[in-house]
């Protein structure tokens, strides 16, 4: 009897490491030590010397049942953006700059060509928020997890100056929110997405082509979460002040806004101020979802929101285009009590 015949494959795991390795490398920045392989990531913490009161911020998040999709499509390069967004568009939504990123991965049995795979989507990810990916780890669970099933998850840590968090402390009636587009269902939600299209749920059905999607469902449902980094980045350099940051995640507007939000001021937000992506619409007739629901659970279409004074809402908009992403007025800051008005 070894290891090997217990269900776990030493050997299996030193090859995905060997072909992880061209992905992992992709993503070093100069503050990293070291190399792959050792028993912790190093991090140099030289340039945070240079903030005032540096403060560290961290952010930890999976994929939720998304996973679900890529092990049914037998996808696997996009699904660790997905891990990588959710940690760090939290951090950048309170001010900060990812910095180093860890991922671990449970699985039934490692595939080491799958295992890479999974690490090349996470390692895009870093790539696309400018963090760097200095450690993980790949668990074998044989007799927890089927064989071909697998978990995802992650760890970010980010740095900003105390001065320049976003705490919403500034917040006032009359500013002006701007929401940026998401690009699909993100990794929220998929519990009832995979419940309206239980159907669907074989590699068969997820590669149906639906007009009003202009692609496949399977296609449209696994599409990354969007990482806003570069954006409220960009909005920062333009020397214009954030106020107040919502990621807008499980839990959709109504849970997600008023976080944003200090006591005596409230948002409100026009339903009509940008389009609804059809994703959205398609769930909500398949599934007979009440549009409460549906803004109670899913994005909508807008991943991120943050609260600018009027004076620099197009300034604002202008920085974000320029990161490459889209921004709508989606609506305003009232006075009254903390919440979120959808009208």
């Amino acid at each position: 009897m070894d290891y090997k015949k217990a269900g776990v494959d030493i050997e299996a795991g030193y090859k995905s490491v060997e072909l992880m390795k061209k992905y992992v490398t992709g993503t070093m920045r100069p503050e990293v030590l070291g190399g792959l392989g050792g028993f912790s990531g190093a991090f140099s913490l030289s340039k945070i010397k240079e903030m005032e009161e540096p403060v560290l911020l961290s952010g930890t998040d999976g994929c939720g049942t998304k996973v679900k999709l890529a092990i049914i499509m037998d996808r696997h390069d996009t699904i660790g953006i997905d891990a990588v967004a959710m940690c760090v568009n939290d951090i950048a939504c309170a001010g900060g700059e990812p910095l180093f990123f860890l991922d671990y991965i449970a699985c039934g049995k490692n595939y080491p060509e799958k295992i890479a795979q999974i690490v090349k989507g996470v390692a895009e990810g870093c790539v696309q928020s400018e963090a760097a990916l200095i450690g993980g780890e790949t668990a074998e669970h044989p007799g927890l997890m089927p064989e071909e099933d697998y978990d995802l998850a992650g760890f970010a840590v980010g740095v900003c100056d105390k001065k320049d968090m976003i705490t919403g402390e500034n917040l006032k009636a009359g500013d002006v929110l701007i929401g940026m587009a998401s690009t699909g269902v993100h990794s929220n939600g998929f519990s009832l997405v995979r419940k309206v299209f239980e159907k669907e749920m074989t590699r068969e059905g997820l590669n149906t082509y639906y007009d009003q999607l202009g692609k496949t469902l399977g296609e449209a449902l696994l599409t990354p979460t969007r990482i806003y980094v570069k954006a409220l980045k960009s909005i920062r350099q333009a020397g214009v002040a954030v106020k107040a940051c919502c990621h807008i995640t499980g839990g959709g507007f109504y849970e997600n806004v008023p976080r944003m939000l200090r006591e005596g001021t409230r948002a409100v937000i026009r339903k009509d101020s940008y389009q609804v992506p059809a994703v959205f619409r398609l769930l909500a007739e398949r599934g007979d979802i009440a549009e409460e629901m549906m803004y109670n659970t899913y994005n909508m279409g807008i991943g991120m929101i943050v609260a600018v004074d009027k004076a620099e809402a197009e300034k604002a908009m202008e920085a974000i285009k320029a990161a490459g992403d889209t921004p709508y007025v989606i609506g305003a800051v009232e006075e009254g009590e903390k919440g979120v008005t959808l009208c």
